[in-house]
């Protein structure tokens, strides 16, 4: 018999000979496990159609959760399945719930008749987090996140962190959330009970320096900038100011101040404190001190926020990008800090990155993260290859060189554009491989995707999914955080030839514009927005899942048809494309309001106006 498809696969699966066909309904388990024991329950009648009822006796339970303090293996568990009864073993209430989420999903595929098994299986991570970006503009209603919680404790997860800028309604500074529909006290604090109950650790991730425009931007705030009137990123064009002035001691009170008020709605004794891409930094009021002292300004900020967050009884994260360009800076990290190394690009020089970045702190002897990504942004459909070779990479290297936990990241950049269901991917992915790289490495994720994500009974989406995640590659070249079908829909026709230079400067090649090979990319996407009619999602959500598959598809589309218009071979007049892009954007307020609050959607919306205003002008 095969082995059951499982997600993440177990590091250790024997299938044995013969069937349970369960005949007395009944389950025994500890007081303590309430949670996981009611969680089963459930799954128990839906998919045996039995009435179920917990027993004391155990000799007479069919299911048995047995807690036992000599198991090996913290958040492990043993999962047998014989002739007549299943048995799950654990050292921890978490390792019974994750042999739960397993035996969960063994129901979802045989129903009323297991094929005898014995799994034992632990996670390679003590630490696999998962981090929603809920700051560029698309902030997600609770409704919404608590079923993103539940998916994602079913593969495993134990740590989600939201990484907030502006997004938590500080009591102190309505002005800065005022337009942004931000989670309240009473929303963390709900969602943070609901993470505890299914073995997840809620983190505070509250950017501190650098990526601070939607406060520096207020009065209030404003002279607290490195460079109050902006300043000349990389990228070309003005900026305004994003970064605190890291010598004026009211930079830190502003912080010490949000956490204070932040801290209190979450049970967990970690917060990110961000600190990455401070582009100013040197280059307005530090400008003289960097220039003599270097990434010492930036260290000593970094220890002035850890006194303080030590102070109020937690330990701290912070993104190591500026860290590691200093690494004669790291031994002077403190040993409870934990650097969060990140990097979302596949290839062999980012494999050779991470093993370097690795190895600084292994010599140094600090615990660290890997921190890749889903690689959706910027990208609307996804870049599947990327993300998997990311997010694999990250795991191997992070295992091999003793990093304590991996985050995977799911960032919003440039205005959020795509939904959840195409992040889901490389989230499913992440969980699997930090939980086992060995066993998950190559796992089958189009299957995994039908059933554990979707659960298409067509088997059709988790193929679907992967392969419009590649599309990124017809046109090309590789680019840093995006694909370029997705990038050029926000930029006007006058800056196009700046834009696509600055493009395939962060990347390996020019894009490949033939006429051919859009029409190669819409027939491509035609044929999948065609396939999603024949999906059949038992998912609650299925609906919503569709539509948000199709629109995306359809906003690519869209794109290449553009291109085709430039190149001088239209398959659509202008006005033709007027009136499809604005029937787009209607489409996407919908969406976006099914899941996410309003705040921050009519600034989303604005990133279509270069483009509807060539549509309108010509």
């Amino acid at each position: 018999m095969p082995k059951p498809s499982l997600l993440p696969l177990p590091r250790e699966l024997k299938v044995e000979p013969g069937f349970l066909t369960i005949g007395q309904p009944s389950l025994h388990s500890s007081p303590s496990l309430a949670f996981e024991t009611q969680l089963l329950l459930t799954e128990l009648e839906r998919y045996t159609n039995n009435s179920w009822s917990t027993s004391s006796d155990a000799s007479l339970a069919t299911v048995q959760l047995w807690l036992e303090e000599q198991h090996p293996h913290p958040q492990g568990y043993q999962l047998v399945v014989s002739s007549t009864q299943v048995v799950i073993r654990a050292g921890d209430a978490a390792g019974i719930f994750y042999g739960v989420c397993t035996l969960r999903q063994l129901l979802q595929q045989y129903g009323n008749a297991l094929p005898c098994l014995t799994i034992h299986d632990w996670p390679d991570y003590p630490n696999r987090g998962v981090m929603l970006d809920i700051s560029r503009d698309k902030v997600p209603t609770l409704a919404t996140t608590l079923a993103l919680v539940d998916r994602l404790a079913s593969w495993k997860i134990n740590q989600v962190q939201l990484y907030m800028e502006h997004t938590f309604a500080y009591p102190n500074h309505p002005e800065v959330w005022a337009d942004a529909s931000p989670f309240t006290p009473a929303d963390i604090q709900q969602l943070d009970a609901y993470c505890r109950e299914r073995h997840i650790e809620l983190l505070p991730n509250q950017n501190s320096l650098g990526h601070m425009e939607r406060w520096l931007k207020h009065p209030r705030y404003h002279d607290l900038a490195e460079c109050p009137d902006g300043f000349e990123p990389s990228w070309g064009g003005h900026s305004p100011p994003t970064t605190l002035n890291p010598l004026d001691p009211r930079s830190l009170e502003l912080i010490v101040g949000m956490y204070d008020q932040l801290l209190p709605n979450f049970s967990s004794k970690v917060i990110n404190v961000g600190g990455d891409e401070p582009w100013e930094l040197g280059k307005g009021h530090s400008r003289e001190a960097v220039e003599q002292r270097g990434g010492e300004v930036y260290l000593e900020y970094l220890l002035k926020l850890y006194d303080k967050v030590t102070e109020r009884g937690r330990k701290m994260q912070f993104w190591a990008d500026i860290i590691l360009h200093y690494p004669a800076l790291v031994p002077r990290i403190p040993r409870d800090v934990t650097p969060m190394l990140w990097w979302y690009e596949g290839g062999e020089a980012a494999a050779q990155q991470w093993q370097a970045w690795c190895q600084i702190m292994k010599d140094v002897g600090i615990p660290f993260y890997v921190c890749p990504g889903t690689s959706s942004w910027n990208s609307l459909i996804g870049r599947t290859d990327n993300a998997l070779d990311n997010i694999g990479t990250a795991a191997r290297t992070g295992l091999q060189y003793g990093a304590i936990g991996l985050l995977n990241t799911d960032w919003g950049d440039n205005h959020h554009w795509q939904p959840i269901a195409i992040s889901e991917l490389g989230l499913a992915y992440g969980a699997a491989v930090s939980w086992c790289v060995e066993a998950n490495e190559s796992i089958d994720l189009p299957d995994a995707l039908n059933r554990f994500v979707f659960q298409d009974d067509a088997n059709l989406i988790g193929q679907l999914v992967y392969d419009l995640g590649n599309l990124y590659k017809v046109v090309g070249p590789e680019h840093v955080n995006g694909q370029i079908l997705a990038y050029t829909l926000q930029f006007a026709e006058a800056e196009m030839d700046k834009r696509l230079q600055l493009y395939i400067a962060w990347g390996s090649g020019e894009p490949d514009f033939s006429p051919s090979t859009l029409r190669k990319v819409i027939d491509a996407l035609d044929k999948a927005i065609a396939q999603l009619e024949r999906t059949q999602l038992q998912r609650p959500d299925a609906d919503q899942v569709v539509r948000e598959i199709r629109h995306t598809a359809s906003l690519v589309r869209h794109s290449t048809r553009r291109w085709l218009l430039l190149k001088g071979e239209p398959s659509h007049t202008r006005a033709q494309l007027l009136s499809e892009l604005e029937s787009l954007i209607e489409e996407q307020q919908r969406i976006w309001l099914a899941r996410n609050r309003p705040g921050g959607l009519e600034d989303s919306l604005e990133a279509f106006s270069p483009l509807l205003s060539d549509y309108r002008r010509i």
